[in-house]
């Protein structure tokens, strides 16, 4: 039998645990990790520690899902790579959600399939969205580089006066763009660029 570890997150310095504490003391524990961080974070160290510190066996017990995140997608694709290493979920508010029982896992499966289908939604309005700008016209993709203030930035380049910071300020060509022209333009002519911006 694996250990009970517990989880509880509040994002702001002004809010407290109590609340969510004496649920899961409720429910009993071995070990808690709590954390004050936003949700909308999937990289925190309480989150990561626990991560860390559970293995195959163990059962994470959150007050509620929305203590593992703000995304759903986020939420189930946490609990999705826990269950595949042997480590099961449950949520004391969402009782329903609890991965070690096969009702739980059912559930948490349509879970899943329902982000997946929000995910599928969002990209067919975008190809929609893009196909319906197309049609009236509107270009799409990165805006086209101004060929004459590129010839101007090559030029201050060539000048070995102006720094790289300088060149973009005075043309407001990209470093990336200027970069990009230099490496084509080295390519093309087997020029090599002066060293030292």
């Amino acid at each position: 039998m694996g250990q009970i570890i517990a989880y509880a997150r509040v994002s702001t310095d002004k809010q407290e645990f109590d609340r969510q504490v004496d649920a899961l003391k409720s429910h009993g524990y071995d070990k808690l990790i709590q954390e004050k961080f936003t949700g909308t974070k999937r990289d925190r160290d309480g989150l990561n520690r626990l991560v860390e510190v559970v293995r195959p066996g163990d059962t994470i017990i959150v007050e509620s899902l929305s203590r593992l995140g703000r995304n759903t997608i986020d939420i189930l694709k946490l609990i999705d790579d826990l269950y595949t290493q042997g480590i099961a979920v449950k949520s004391l508010k969402e009782g329903i959600i609890d991965t070690s029982t096969p009702s739980g896992k059912f559930i948490t499966g349509i879970f899943a399939q329902v982000a997946q289908l929000e995910r599928d939604l969002t990209v067919q309005r975008v190809n929609e969205g893009l196909r319906s700008a197309k049609a009236r016209g509107k270009v799409l993709g990165r805006p086209k580089v101004n060929s004459k203030k590129v010839e101007q930035a090559l030029n201050y380049y060539d000048k070995d006066t102006y720094s790289i910071n300088e060149i973009v300020k005075l043309t407001g060509v990209s470093r990336a763009t200027l970069y990009r022209e230099l490496k084509k333009r080295k390519s093309d002519t087997t020029q090599k660029p002066k060293g030292g911006k």
